[in-house]
């Protein structure tokens, strides 16, 4: 009994260490469902903007079939490629992943999400796309978007679907409704950047619980 008790005693400096370091080590997470945003503008914390041309629409808006309710973040005008920044934090190695429902669009019905961003000319994007049933990742460099790698998977409209992408230093995985779709390893972007939404050309995308983490 008196072994046991040493034992435990010796151990616990180990104990408190190795939850010091898991606690430490731990990945921050965080999910925005944007229902305590204003409806009818940007939610605060963003940077609503745009890769190339055109006037990009994005605003929080009820709607009934909202994941978490009332709110979602939509997308409805018409640009190159619209996009949606997070303003903080910055983050090399971690996860971001959203709901998104594609609901209109007649040139393209998109849903997307960035990575290691700079800026609106500079990002990883992964997107799913209801008209051409597909998963595509590219990167974007000085505004000029670069296709890398594609995976075919039923994309359906006006149905919520989950997009995820873990990424750790040059090695990314994407997935798309929990299966994995792409496996890619790229060094273009190897600075910590900003996470957000993205979109092509008319598409009417519907954006809900917004996750993302960092280590």
């Amino acid at each position: 009994m008196e072994e046991l008790l040493m034992s435990a005693e010796y151990s616990r400096p180990f104990l408190v260490a190795s939850l010091f370091l898991f606690v430490t080590s731990m990945t921050f997470t965080q999910t925005i469902h944007f229902d305590d945003e204003v409806a009818g503008v940007v939610p605060s914390g963003w940077t609503a903007t745009k890769t190339g041309r055109g006037n990009p629409q994005w605003s929080v808006t009820k709607d009934e079939t909202a994941p978490s309710k009332p709110n979602v973040l939509r997308q409805s005008g018409v640009a190159t490629f619209p996009i949606c920044i997070k303003d903080n934090p910055m983050i090399k190695n971690g996860f971001v992943e959203v709901r998104f429902k594609a609901v209109g669009g007649k040139e393209d019905q998109a849903g997307g999400i960035v990575w290691r961003c700079q800026g609106p000319d500079n990002y990883y994007v992964a997107r799913a796309n209801a008209l051409e049933d597909n998963v595509c990742v590219y990167y974007v460099v000085n505004g000029r978007r670069t296709e890398k790698k594609r995976a075919s998977v039923n994309v359906s409209s006006n149905e919520w679907h989950t997009l995820h992408v873990e990424f750790n230093d040059n090695h990314f995985v994407v997935t798309f409704n929990g299966k994995k779709a792409i496996e890619w390893d790229d060094n273009t972007i190897k600075e910590a950047g900003k996470v957000g939404l993205w979109t092509k050309a008319d598409s009417e995308t519907l954006f809900d619980d917004f996750s993302y983490g960092g280590k």
